[in-house]
């Protein structure tokens, strides 16, 4: 039989508003009741019905959070920093995995405005404006992680532009020429900006080209499949340098050219990838990449949602990305 705050104020002497007090205003109360109190829920096992009570404040303790692929360690890492920093206000996250398709995105979206989240967090498949905008209106703040839009709503990103622009010019620093994009689908925001950035470095040299291959997934099996394309070719038609959308993608390839095919990275092709997990570092060589910072991002999300709810004025926010150089674009020998 469930415990009721009623038993819990006849155990302790007290009323059910003193309870109910000690459990949310214990300042309020005197010490010695608050200590009594407490040694009654102790003694008769009482759990509050926290649920019940979000519920007639109109909204739970509860941040809806949406990403786009959460066997990703970017967004794990993301999840992280948000639940950080969720934790320090008394707020859970709840994980929501849209894998890139938009049905179970919009399903979350539903699940979360009929549970009364404290607000949402996205990382969408495409374009939600409207959708949030229904989610606001509803009492509901929203904020879209990794992703910045021109509608009036908080974001949190990193410019993928400037990201593609630094691993191109990388590239191109070591004296590759021939540069090849394997990333995909090119819908999605983050994929066309760091496309874009590339290509902008690339126009820059006009002894460079870019061929794009584009991918249907941002996975490691795509990454592989794209390799497997490459490696099959004649060397002569082989691009000398691969930029990967995220580093799962760099990683699949890598596996394709040196475990399949033989190829030696980097002495004939140079990969660098994008996010900087952890993955990049361990490879079976290790990969350059473009560091974005996850968790940060995650975290700084959390803090937007909650000055929307002081009534803050909703902020953009962009972070710079960082080259990190691996043994994986190393400059030719030879």
């Amino acid at each position: 039989m469930s415990v009721s705050v009623k038993d819990v104020a006849n155990a302790a002497s007290v009323s059910v508003g003193t309870v109910s007090n000690v459990l949310n205003r214990p300042d309020r109360v005197a010490p010695a009741t608050v200590e009594r109190v407490h040694a009654a829920i102790a003694e008769l096992g009482f759990v509050r019905n926290d649920a019940a009570r979000q519920l007639r404040a109109g909204r739970s303790r509860s941040i809806g959070l949406v990403v786009l692929d959460v066997r990703n360690p970017f967004f794990t890492d993301v999840a992280r920093g948000a639940e950080a920093r969720a934790m320090q206000s008394k707020l859970v996250v709840l994980l929501g995995n849209s894998d890139d398709d938009r049905e179970r995105e919009s399903g979350y979206l539903d699940l979360f405005e009929e549970q009364r989240v404290h607000g949402v967090l996205i990382t969408p498949v495409g374009d939600v404006d409207a959708r949030l905008a229904r989610l606001r209106e509803r009492g509901i703040p929203t904020v879209l992680v990794d992703r910045s839009s021109d509608a009036d709503v908080s974001s949190v990103s990193v410019d993928d532009v400037a990201g593609g622009r630094l691993a191109a010019e990388h590239l191109l620093a070591t004296g590759r020429r021939r540069l090849a994009f394997v990333g995909g689908p090119t819908s999605i925001r983050q994929v066309a900006d760091r496309l874009e950035g590339a290509r902008q470095a690339v126009d820059a040299h006009p002894d460079a080209t870019l061929e794009v291959i584009e991918t249907t997934a941002l996975s490691v099996l795509a990454g592989r499949a794209a390799g497997e394309q490459l490696r099959r070719r004649d060397a002569s038609n082989r691009p000398d340098a691969i930029f990967a959308a995220n580093d799962l993608l760099a990683v699949g390839v890598l596996q394709a050219l040196v475990m399949l095919g033989r190829i030696v990275v980097p002495d004939e092709i140079a990969i660098i990838g994008y996010d900087d997990i952890d993955f990049a570092a361990a490879a079976v060589v290790p990969l350059s990449s473009i560091r974005q910072p996850s968790e940060l991002i995650g975290s700084r999300a959390v803090e937007l949602l909650l000055a929307e709810i002081d009534g803050e004025p909703r902020e953009r926010v962009v972070f710079q990305p960082e080259l990190v150089v691996r043994e994986s674009t190393a400059a030719p020998t030879g």
